[in-house]
C-alpha cells in the first residue's frame, strides 16, 4: 500500500492552519504544520511534500519569499504550491503565479475549491 500524499500547510494564522490541515486530512492526505515562512522553509527542505499550501503574508519570511527559495533550488522546485492570501487584486495574483505558484486560491476559500486544487496539482 503507498502512503498518501503529504501536503504542508503554511499559515500564521492558527484557525486557518486547523481548517486546512483537518480538511485535506479528511481528503486522505498526511499533512504536516507551519507556523510561519521559515518554518515553511524547514518543513519543506526536510520533509519534500507534495504539495504546499502557502499562506501569503507570514512572519519571518512571506509565502512569495519562500516559494521563491523553493523555485531557485533544484531538489525542490518541483514541489506544487498552491498561494492562499487574502491578497485578491490581479495584481496581487500575477504576482503569485510569476513567482512560480502553481495556483493562488483567494481567502476565505472554500473547503472543497481546496482540496479539488491540490487533487488537481497531484494530477499533473
Amino acid at each position: 500500500m503507498t502512503e498518501a500524499p503529504l501536503v504542508l500547510c503554511a499559515d500564521d494564522d492558527e484557525d486557518i492552519l486547523s481548517l486546512v490541515s483537518l480538511r485535506l486530512e479528511r481528503a486522505g492526505y498526511r499533512v504536516a504544520r507551519a507556523r510561519d515562512g521559515e518554518e515553511a522553509l524547514e518543513q519543506a527542505r526536510s520533509l519534500r511534500p507534495e504539495v504546499i499550501v502557502l499562506d501569503v503574508m507570514m512572519p519571518r519570511r512571506t509565502g512569495v519569499e519562500v516559494l521563491g527559495e523553493l523555485r531557485a533550488d533544484p531538489a525542490l522546485a518541483g514541489i506544487k504550491v498552491i498561494l492562499l492570501s487574502a491578497r485578491v487584486q490581479e495584481s496581487d495574483v500575477d504576482r503569485g503565479l510569476e513567482a512560480g505558484a502553481d495556483a493562488y486560491l483567494a481567502k476565505p476559500f472554500k473547503a472543497p475549491e481546496l482540496v479539488a486544487k491540490v487533487e488537481e496539482l497531484l494530477a499533473r
